[in-house]
C-alpha cells in the first residue's frame, strides 16, 4: 500500500487538472507561453502519475487494467479477471 500522501498529492494534482485543463487549452491555441507558465505547475496533465486503484501504487502499473503487476498477478491467478489465464506451454 503506498502512504496516503502520495495518493492524497496525487488526487488534489487530478482536481487541478480538471481545474484549469480549459484554460490551458485556450491559452495553448493562442500560443501564449508566459500566461501559460504562470498557471500552478501541478495543472499539467504530465505531473499526474498512473496509481493502482486497488493499493496505490505508482510502479508496475498496468494500464489496460488499472492496477499494478501485483495485484494483476493475484487477481488473475484467482481467476478474477475475464478473458485472462496463466499462459503454459
Amino acid at each position: 500500500m503506498a502512504k496516503k500522501s502520495s495518493i492524497t498529492r496525487d488526487e488534489k494534482r487530478a482536481k487541478l487538472i480538471a481545474k484549469y485543463a480549459e484554460k490551458r487549452a485556450e491559452l495553448k491555441k493562442k500560443g501564449d507561453l508566459v500566461a501559460l507558465q504562470a498557471l500552478p505547475l501541478n495543472s499539467s496533465p504530465s505531473r499526474l502519475k498512473n496509481r493502482c486503484f486497488l493499493s496505490g501504487r505508482s510502479r508496475g502499473y498496468m494500464r489496460d487494467f488499472g492496477i499494478n503487476r501485483i495485484e494483476f498477478r493475484k487477481l488473475a491467478n484467482e481467476g478474477k479477471i475475464p478473458g485472462v489465464k496463466k499462459a503454459s506451454w
